[in-house]
């Protein structure tokens, strides 16, 4: 007697090979392509793995070791004030022009090392992510993290200087955090877009100085936001802000300075550019995910 087509599926179903409770399936996490929460809280000691090794690796095998983190800005503040102090420091500025360099270049330098490390770490790590899975996320995520004692180191010199200087913020100091986070943000969503454009396209690499060099002028580390807001006023501003380093240095130096008002239009403005740079640059690397280990 022939079969039905109902009973030919349930045949087929019976005796198709059923997979190993072990197997792990990869697929999307969710129809936005935005990084599962529960998966990135279970791979939580591989971020941390990943931070701590960044952190030994940085400085192995050199002489001064966590000098660097000390002689790079002091040597930049340095050489600025030579050469430009002069031309650039406000006669109506409280804050000398040696401190009001250093407060940007601390930022700066958080977020300059982090935005050259997280481009180029997909392909740094090819060997890890061509092997195991795991959130691809972390790699870029952990690069960046493992910048904070650097940044930390920092800001204690930075506080000598303010101390030597009699300058101190007050309660205002406790709002220099979330420009922080605001750099981390700004920092990892530029990132995410550079390391799977860098996995395709390895002329990443190459732009990565001359991007780093002409994002540093276009901010306000050697010269005040006021000077582009009295040239071209509230709508210069507004496309200042466009940097999301700008708000993110000026908010900084005012926390640590407290000179002047609050520049709340460069600041709100970053914030917009930041979030849409990190919302974008997720949900790109998100989707280049599944691909990434056959291009490395």
């Amino acid at each position: 007697m022939p079969q039905s087509s109902e009973q030919a599926l349930a045949a087929n179903e019976k005796n198709s090979p059923r997979p190993s409770p072990s197997a792990t399936v990869i697929k999307v996490s969710s129809r936005w392509g935005l990084p599962d929460g529960k998966e990135l809280w279970r791979f939580r000691e591989l971020l941390w793995m990943l931070i701590v090794r960044d952190i030994k690796v940085r400085y192995k095998q050199t002489v001064l070791g966590l000098l660097w983190t000390l002689i790079q800005p002091l040597a930049l503040m340095t050489v600025f004030t030579l050469f430009l102090g002069r031309y650039i420091q406000p006669a109506e500025s409280q804050v000398p022009y040696h401190l009001f360099v250093l407060t940007g270049l601390v930022l700066w330098q958080f977020f300059a090392r982090a935005l050259t490390e997280a481009s180029t770490s997909l392909v740094v790590n090819e060997r890890v992510v061509t092997k195991v899975y795991f959130p691809r996320i972390l790699v870029p995520t952990a690069v960046i993290l493992a910048g904070l004692p650097d940044f930390l180191i920092a800001c204690l010199i930075l506080s000598l200087f303010l101390i030597g200087s009699g300058i101190w913020t007050g309660i205002v100091l406790f709002w220099a955090p979330f420009f922080v986070i605001l750099t981390f943000a700004a920092a990892l969503g530029v990132g995410l877009w550079l390391s799977a454009l860098d996995v395709n396209y390895r002329d990443v690499r190459y732009t990565l100085s001359f991007l780093t060099q002409m994002w540093m002028f276009a901010s306000p580390i050697v010269y005040p936001a006021e000077v582009v807001a009295q040239k071209w006023g509230l709508a210069g501003t507004l496309v200042y802000g466009l940097n999301p380093m700008a708000g993110a240095i000026e908010g900084f130096r005012w926390t640590i300075c407290d000179t002047g008002d609050f520049p709340l239009a460069l600041v709100l403005m970053s914030m917009v550019v930041t979030s849409l740079l990190f919302l974008t640059g997720l949900y790109y690397f998100q989707r280049m995910q599944r691909t990434l280990a056959d291009h490395l």
